[in-house]
């Protein structure tokens, strides 16, 4: 591991049925909990960059839409990453 990757202590509660989910993940994994607490926040954090970068192609086709029925189409979509369904 490398000096610029060098692990930073965190500490969190979490709920009672969260810490069971991971417990029981950790066992099916046959891994460690922090090691399961690690890949979710991982996996989270990339999931929301997709999110990001799905906004912005879509806010991209929204200026060059040509018909209006298109820019509403890629408003309602952009509405939907945004606040949901």
């Amino acid at each position: 591991m490398s000096s610029r990757e060098q692990p930073v202590r965190r500490s969190v509660n979490l709920p009672a049925r969260v810490a069971r989910k991971v417990q029981s993940l950790a066992r099916a994994q046959r891994t460690s909990a922090n090691r399961v607490l690690v890949n979710l926040v991982e996996s989270g954090l990339a999931a929301r960059e997709r999110e990001r970068q799905r906004f912005l192609e879509l806010a991209e086709q929204l200026v060059h839409a040509a018909t209006a029925a298109e820019q509403a189409r890629l408003k309602e979509e952009l509405a939907r990453l945004t606040f949901g369904d």
